[in-house]
């Protein structure tokens, strides 16, 4: 017994450093590329979120910008720049992921905010897949219609009928399963930090608060499907 626990305490520790190196990584890599020109910055982003944007879908599900709404993108890079948002919680966190995404900003100018945010907008790989496919119908009846009995909103009079989103609104066709599933169970721990600036996050957290696990499943598989 003694033995297993010690092999599991090392396996932790192994995962952690192994994270923290591949965050160190990263943020020596941003240096470089915040130096350099747009080209850079967008070669620079590839390594996560793919090279055609279409998201990771990994240990770590970092998210689809493919097609993303480009006001979001800016909002929620400004986000991480004014502490308003917090990178996911857990290993990745502690590898460094927000330190990572603060820097981006941080190594922004306001018009690369834009250039980078139309740049993703432009993309449009095939969605990554892998979603239960079992919960789709009830994913698409609280999309479509909410959950009145629960004060749930359709996601639909937001996002649009096709989960593209608008302005602010983010698009949601296509993103991970398991990224849109983390961003429901953790909204209100990683969205709206900053209490002295506003938030658009905040109309989000009724919903969030309503959703059982079960229902957020379905929605978050629902959406990945849409095209």
């Amino acid at each position: 017994m003694r033995r297993t626990s010690l092999v599991a305490a090392l396996c932790a520790v192994l995962i952690a450093l192994a994270f923290t190196a591949a965050g160190w990584a990263r943020q020596r890599v941003w240096h470089v590329a915040a130096q350099s020109g747009f080209e850079a910055k967008v070669e620079y982003c590839k390594t996560c979120h793919g090279l055609s944007g279409e998201g990771y879908r990994g240990y770590y599900p970092i998210p689809r910008l493919a097609g993303q709404q480009p006001k979001y993108i800016e909002n929620q890079l400004r986000a991480f720049l004014e502490r308003r948002r917090k990178s996911p919680l857990g290993a990745a966190r502690e590898a460094g992921a927000e330190g990572v995404m603060l820097n981006v900003a941080h190594g922004l100018s306001p018009a690369q905010f834009g250039a980078l945010a139309a740049h993703f907008r432009s993309l449009d790989p095939a969605p990554l897949g892998g979603a239960p496919t079992e919960q789709m119908s009830l994913g698409k009846r609280i999309y479509e219609n909410g959950l009145p009995e629960t004060n749930v909103p359709a996601c639909m009079a937001c996002h649009g009928p096709d989960g593209k989103g608008g302005a602010e609104i983010p698009r949601l066709a296509g993103q991970l399963y398991p990224y849109t599933l983390h961003e429901l169970a953790y909204w209100t721990r990683e969205r709206g930090q900053n209490g002295a600036k506003d938030d658009v996050s905040a109309i989000m957290i009724p919903t969030v608060q309503n959703l059982t696990p079960a229902q957020a499943s379905a929605v978050a598989a629902y959406v990945s499907s849409l095209r």
